[in-house]
């Protein structure tokens, strides 16, 4: 029996999700919801409708999961607890320090509901934080390091397109290659977040917007760009879509740890290299919604993130698969 998923938003992680549902034979997309006036809407999987909000609103749409694909900075933390009030839901909440007050609104409306509220699902937070959490187990003496891109961050592109003035904008997130090299070393420097990373934004403005209040608004805006060194460039719309028209993206997680009394030293390294952060996030999902399905048929509620679910739920094979042929 195919797992039936609702999409919710048709942007850049919503047709990713799209893309991967359709990979999936264990899986079955009955509807994409939209804020949009559904009828000016055109999705890429025939015969599956375009559908209000609205419909949501009412409990009963058939879907046994609903991928939520919005943004982290506004849409989420009213979107997810709210669904999750009517159905099992999934999302990619991506700000690491509200991650607590999200999962906590989210499990008081899954749990009433009876149902499974996934959050902060995708490749970091998720992918890359089960890698820190298996580090730390492994190798209790030791120091987690995380690096991402150079990419296009979805999250802190959204950050910034929500700025009054704003019509479109990219960002990148780039590795400082010194932090990257001393880490590597397994010498466990102090690195602080400035010293990590860099942000590099490009923005179309609005016709006669400020520019340096936009500016502004981006360098000093909490949990997304006041604590990293920030450059932003004005550019035109059509130079956005030539020169950054892709969202590629990626980064590692290293890990430099030691075992016995200190002298054997250990490196663990993950990384992605992606073309497209959209798609695979959107894989991700799909590959979680499989198993809030399996969970919550087994009777689970309640909000959970990556680190609550063991890998097999993830996987269309059987145990039995598992263990001849990936084990």
């Amino acid at each position: 029996m195919s797992i039936k998923i609702g999409i919710l938003g048709y942007g850049n992680l919503g047709r990713g999700v799209e893309k991967a549902i359709a990979l999936n034979d264990d899986q079955e997309l009955v509807a994409v919801y939209s804020r949009r006036d559904p009828s000016s809407l055109k999705i890429d999987t025939a015969g599956v409708p375009v559908k209000s909000v609205k419909d949501l609103e009412t409990g009963k749409e058939d879907i046994d999961v609903l991928i939520i694909c919005g943004g982290s900075a506004t849409d989420l933390p009213e979107m997810t607890p709210k669904y999750a009030a009517l159905y099992n839901v999934v999302d990619s909440f991506d700000t690491h320090a509200n991650i607590p007050t999200h999962f906590a609104n989210v499990d008081k409306a899954s749990k009433e509901a009876g149902k499974i509220g996934l959050i902060s699902c995708g490749w970091d937070p998720g992918m890359f934080s089960l890698n820190r959490v298996y580090s730390h187990s492994v190798l209790p003496n030791g120091k987690d390091y995380t690096f991402w891109g150079r990419g296009v961050s979805q999250g802190h592109s959204d950050a910034i397109r929500r700025i009054p003035g704003v019509v479109d904008a990219r960002q990148y997130t780039v590795p400082v290659p010194a932090a990257l090299d001393k880490v590597r070393s397994g010498s466990n420097p102090e690195l602080t977040t400035r010293e990590k990373h860099t942000r590099e934004c490009w923005v179309v403005a609005e016709e006669g917007a400020d520019k340096d209040k936009i500016t502004e608004a981006i360098k000093t805006m909490p949990n997304y760009f006041s604590d990293y060194d920030t450059t932003v460039n004005f550019i035109s719309e059509e130079e956005l879509q030539a020169n950054h028209a892709g969202l590629p993206h990626g980064g590692s997680v290293i890990y430099t740890g030691s075992t016995g009394d200190g002298s054997t030293k250990h490196v663990i390294e993950y990384s992605l290299k992606l073309d497209s952060n959209p798609e695979f996030t959107g894989s991700v999902l799909a590959a979680y919604a499989r198993a809030v399905a399996r969970l919550n048929a087994e009777g689970q509620t309640g909000a959970k993130t990556v680190l609550d679910i063991a890998p097999a739920y993830l996987s269309p094979l059987s145990g039995e698969e598992l263990r001849a042929h990936l084990l």
